[in-house]
């Protein structure tokens, strides 16, 4: 089993050490982890630094080892449709062996929030989440995976919280795998919905569709920020990624490699 997407108190809003995370893991028998800490920036300049810092990072991971467990260092970065140089720059700041995409600000709000939600009806943020997603996968080209792509289902201020139903946004959703697709980037099962919304983030339906436009590269995250969700429904993800797809991935230097299941 395995773990790419992963949080420490290298990021702004995780909690336990990286080894701690790493000994989360090993327990949890995973094969083979990543960390994937923020690099996000409010468009606004509302919220406090959001990127992790490059030597925080480093002293966290880069001597951090545990037999039978093999641990790779990545980053999430918060797409936004004109932030494509600063990408660059915190692509630059060392090496990565992942990377995801992820969409977290909508015009200008943080979508966790109840300022994005007032005014919108639950199909209405859906879609406006999507429609933001759609001009982020568009103009950017140097992500791996896209992170949890109905990431809005989860948030805390959605009033009524449900797995985004595919066949109410298909027409978008289909734009974006397409995209994926055409540009050759993967797409994430996250597991944090399931305890939350009552689903993966995107559901199995989202994923046979992916597979269906010719979607190839596929990984598990958790997102987790504590010890205690390491690993959490990562089989469970894998079963169905392994009736879909027959394999997951999982990558080094910034190159896939696809684990039969």
């Amino acid at each position: 089993m395995f773990d790419y997407h992963m949080h420490s108190r290298v990021s702004f809003d995780g909690h336990d050490t990286g080894l701690a995370l790493a000994q989360a893991a090993q327990a949890a028998g995973l094969q083979e982890i990543c960390f994937t800490d923020h690099v996000d920036y409010d468009p606004l300049g509302h919220m406090p630094n959001m990127a992790f810092d490059t030597a925080a990072y480093s002293a966290e991971y880069d001597g951090l080892s545990l037999p039978g467990l093999k641990i790779r260092r990545g980053m999430e970065f918060g797409l936004l449709p004109d932030n494509q140089d600063q990408f660059r720059r915190d692509l630059a700041r060392r090496n990565f062996d992942f990377v995801l995409g992820s969409i977290h600000f909508v015009d200008g709000l943080d979508v966790y929030f109840q300022e994005f939600w007032e005014g919108k009806s639950v199909f209405e943020a859906e879609r406006r989440y999507l429609e933001q997603t759609l001009a982020c996968v568009q103009v950017h080209d140097q992500f791996d995976v896209l992170a949890h792509l109905t990431y809005i289902a989860k948030t805390s201020a959605h009033p009524a919280p449900r797995p985004v139903p595919y066949d109410q946004h298909w027409e978008i959703v289909d734009e974006i795998l397409r995209i994926l697709v055409q540009k050759g980037k993967g797409l994430e099962m996250n597991t944090s919905g399931v305890d939350r919304c009552g689903g993966f983030l995107p559901t199995a339906d989202y994923f046979r569709r992916f597979r269906e436009l010719g979607g190839e590269i596929v990984t598990v995250g958790t997102d987790s920020h504590r010890c205690d969700r390491v690993g959490q429904y990562a089989r469970e993800a894998c079963d169905i990624l392994k009736d879909i797809f027959g394999y997951v991935c999982t990558f080094e230097n910034r190159q896939p490699i696809f684990h039969k299941v």
